[in-house]
């Protein structure tokens, strides 16, 4: 069995994430997947992994740890959305 589990990953990004009576960013094992297989391009483009020990590992399984580990933060489509916003009238 892979360590952490999907279960795990969930659980996790949804403690950090949520406020009583919000909905969880994320609710199914696509968007665990879908945000860790974006990390992994990001990593494979050249970013930088927040993670020690990330040397010979593979990009997916250091963007799987930097969920786990609480290191990298998902966003839902309405906070990107607000962000790009705010970017925009600050220019």
């Amino acid at each position: 069995m892979i360590h952490p589990s999907y279960v795990e990953l969930m659980q996790v990004v949804n403690s950090d994430q949520t406020e009583i009576g919000e909905e969880p960013v994320i609710n199914s094992r696509y968007s665990i997947v879908i945000a860790t297989a974006k990390r992994a391009r990001q990593i494979i483009g050249g970013d930088e992994p927040m993670i020690a020990k990330s040397g010979g590992r593979k990009p997916l399984s250091v963007a799987v740890q930097e969920l786990y580990e609480g290191k990298v933060k998902i966003v839902g489509e309405d906070e990107a959305a607000d962000e790009a916003t705010q970017e925009h009238s600050e220019v």
